[in-house]
């Protein structure tokens, strides 16, 4: 094709409505002239708005600073806007808007997705009030940021929503495999999934929507190694229990590449399980831990001594399930940690 001439084509989210050709073409063949393309797109790809809730946890810092280093503009939806400037100092975040809660609409309006990550920890000792805040918890932010989407004009509400979910809805076995196809289990942390759930799957219809039943997240600053490690040292490692349960554990940095082509990736939706290939007994992941960290691992930890530290929420790890990753594979999804061996040294070295 002859090059005669160009123009440039600018726009935000959405094609400018006129194209305007220099007077040089006007006498021109029409189909003869090349158009270069000016985007707010950084070379990885499309510039997205996400807005965030659960920032200031464990996977959501991670996820934030990944967002950051693509470019992408960042809404965090928190209630605790001093802890939040803290965790994401303007100077490190310049552009990051944090939003207290009578601001979310407004933040939620316009962005490309929502990722909704907000939860009290379940790694804590459980009373009563404790497992009702668990539920509540999850329950009331995944309502209000349903509720914001499904009242968005349709020109400005979000595309896919990212909602988290647990593999606690499985529920517990040493012999079953779960997959995303499996049946939700009976007990308590099945009962706050299955609520989790279906609140986030009363979003709008045109909205993509992701539910991505989380794993053990593995990683350097919080989540299970922060508590097992400490136990591991009290007690010179070892087993915890009778180390014949299914551990299901997914890297930090797998689990937020997952969200992250979750809201990319129009593929992704409905429910994915965010947990490694290989999940383990657990009595191969203290014997591997032990091997990182260079002490025994030969020494159970009884079952009363966990219970002591974690209460009734030592059921997580004393009982545990078997979990694989089917549609994340079956969607072409890399991970970077399929064995625990590696994961841990990443992390622990």
């Amino acid at each position: 094709m002859e090059m005669c001439g160009a123009t440039a084509l600018t726009w935000s989210h959405t094609i400018s409505p006129s194209l305007h050709l220099p007077p040089s073409l006007s006498t021109r063949d029409p189909r003869s002239f090349r158009v270069w393309c000016v985007t707010d797109k950084d070379p990885k790809g499309s510039k997205m708005i996400i807005s965030v809730t659960g920032a200031t946890g464990f996977i959501g810092r991670r996820l934030v600073q990944r967002l950051q280093a693509d470019n992408h503009s960042i809404h965090v939806l928190t209630r605790f806007k001093s802890k939040a400037e803290t965790i994401f100092p303007a100077k490190d975040f310049p552009g990051i808007k944090i939003a207290e809660e009578p601001e979310w609409k407004d933040s939620i309006q316009g962005s490309t997705g929502v990722v909704n990550l907000a939860g009290l920890a379940i790694s804590t000792r459980w009373s009563p009030e404790i497992k009702k805040e668990i539920k509540q918890s999850r329950i009331r932010v995944t309502s209000k940021v349903v509720e914001l989407i499904k009242s968005a004009p349709d020109e400005i509400r979000p595309k896919v929503l990212v909602s988290a979910t647990a593999v606690g809805y499985y529920g517990t076995s040493e012999t079953q495999v779960f997959d995303e196809q499996s049946p939700s289990g009976n007990d308590y942390l099945a009962e706050v999934c299955r609520e989790w759930e279906s609140t986030a799957l009363k979003v709008n219809g045109d909205v993509r929507l992701t539910l991505i039943r989380i794993g053990v997240v593995l990683g350097k600053d919080g989540g299970a190694l922060a508590k097992m490690i400490p136990l591991f040292n009290l007690f010179a490692g070892g087993p915890l229990g009778s180390g014949k349960q299914w551990f299901s554990w997914i890297h930090l940095d797998d689990i937020v590449n997952l969200i992250y082509e979750a809201l990319s990736n129009p593929s992704y939706k409905g429910v994915i399980n965010g947990t490694a290939p290989n999940p383990v007994r657990l009595a191969e992941l203290c014997d591997q831990l032990g091997h990182v960290l260079a002490r025994p691992s030969w020494l159970p930890v009884p079952d009363f001594a966990l219970k002591a530290v974690l209460g009734e929420g030592a059921s997580v790890v004393l009982e545990g399930q078997r979990v694989v990753p089917t549609q994340a594979k079956k969607l072409g999804f890399t991970f970077k940690y399929s064995y625990v061996k590696d994961a841990l040294k990443a992390i622990l070295s």
